[in-house]
């Protein structure tokens, strides 16, 4: 097991390439970068609302008055969209070259080897823990670098409970505990304000009570490391309170897209990644909101993990590695650039731009909550199997069919595993 105590993340690495090459005649396969004069220019691209497009933009202006040989054509879409649009650069040969990325893509790009090696290029990982490299690596070689990392929690509005004469909530608490609590602010709300939503839909949320059950998700020759009965286990746990004021129903969800419930202020708890604590509050308004750990029916064993919330890849056809390299190691290092993102992107991985980073108000509470539950970390997982993508929005799907009256437990559990099954299959 990993000492998480010292409070860091990973290693970051990096490439490049280039929209076109230098007018000094440099081999376009020789990863050197330009001048100030002739500077190369490399394309990144990024998923996010205004707010990241606004932080990385000035990244970027910081990063190219730093290193005046490189020039960062940046782009960005929302998070379904980004990976639509992968998939046909990737089909066609022309992935830009340097890409924020999501741990459930790795392997899908990686083992097809559209993805750069990262340990072929010079990065300063000094900051890094160590212990968070697997989550970026796939057969020994590293193909993604997390830029910061964020952790599973349960969100709370005070104010909201407090006028409902219910106690806040400490954490300590198991499955039956938990779901006694939505029951009761439900019961409470009579009708106006829910508990939460249905935990059980979040695949991420399944895979720590699998950690808390010591199985794995999966295993190293890309299978299913879990049982139908696992599965029907977990999603048993909420059946008593599908239908009623414990958990806003699906229809009334919809109907408040794009917001959450709970920043629609419809919930009183939520459970998800600490990093969405600015977009809550954003949505919501509420003046303060808390953080606290999820449920476990092992007091010791919270299954908790520093996931990366996001990683910074490179295209395997990239032309400078050397100028990707270095805005890659200026991203996830440098001290200003932590100063623009804050916790907007999850806490800093680096140890550098953490320690160079001021955090208050909110960005101090994620902070805080990381540092309440080091003891409880364990290794972050590694890459989930080919078409994970696919599986996790299956997940949600199927658990909404359940919360519609669409499918039983036994019905959810046998669709969602023949399409894992016939995916894994596939890709064999």
């Amino acid at each position: 097991m990993i000492d998480r105590r010292k409070f860091l993340t990973t290693v970051a690495l990096g490439t490049a390439s280039a929209a076109f090459l230098s007018a000094c005649g440099q081999s376009s396969s020789s990863g050197q970068t330009g001048s100030a004069e002739n500077p190369v220019t490399i394309t990144y691209t990024w998923w996010g609302n205004d707010d990241r497009a606004e932080r990385t933009r000035k990244a970027i202006a910081l990063f190219e008055s730093k290193n005046p040989d490189i020039k960062v054509n940046g782009n960005f879409s929302d998070f379904p969209g980004y990976w639509q649009k992968r998939a046909t650069e990737a089909a066609g040969g022309g992935l830009p070259d340097v890409m924020q990325w999501d741990l459930s893509y790795l392997r899908d790009y990686g083992q097809r080897n559209q993805l750069l090696d990262l340990g072929t290029v010079k990065i300063n990982t000094d900051a890094f823990d160590k212990s968070l490299l697997p989550s970026g690596q796939i057969r020994g070689k590293t193909y993604g670098i997390p830029t910061s990392t964020n952790a599973f929690a349960v969100y709370y509005d005070p104010a909201k409970l407090a006028s409902l004469g219910i106690a806040e909530p400490d954490g300590t608490w198991n499955y039956k505990e938990f779901n006694a609590f939505l029951a009761e602010v439900g019961a409470k709300g009579n009708g106006t304000l829910f508990g939460g939503t249905d935990y059980t839909g979040i695949w991420w949320n399944f895979n720590i009570w699998l950690r808390q059950n010591n199985i794995q998700a999966f295993t190293e020759d890309g299978k299913l490391g879990f049982s139908k009965d696992d599965l029907k286990k977990w999603w048993n746990l909420t059946a008593d309170l599908r239908g009623t004021g414990a958990i806003v129903g699906e229809d009334k969800a919809t109907q408040l897209l794009p917001k959450s419930p709970f920043g629609s202020n419809v919930t009183a708890t939520e459970v998800t990644w600490d990093n969405f604590m600015a977009g809550y509050l954003a949505d919501s308004g509420a003046k303060e909101l808390k953080l606290v750990p999820v449920p476990s029916d092992d007091p010791d064993n919270l299954g908790l993990f520093l996931k990366p919330s996001m990683l910074m890849v490179a295209s395997a056809k990239t032309k400078y590695k050397d100028a990707a390299a270095r805005f890659i190691d200026f991203m996830v290092n440098d001290p200003e650039v932590g100063q623009i993102f804050k916790t907007s992107r999850g806490v800093p991985a680096s140890k550098t731009q953490r320690d160079g980073t001021t955090f208050e108000g909110t960005d101090k509470l994620v902070v805080d909550y990381e540092k309440s539950i080091e003891k409880y970390l364990k290794d972050a997982p590694e890459p989930p199997i080919v078409g994970f993508g696919t599986l996790e929005s299956t997940f949600k799907r199927v658990t909404q069919d359940l919360n519609y009256g669409k499918l039983t437990v036994d019905g959810a559990v046998d669709a969602w595993f023949k399409e894992a099954e016939d995916l894994i299959k596939q890709n064999a």
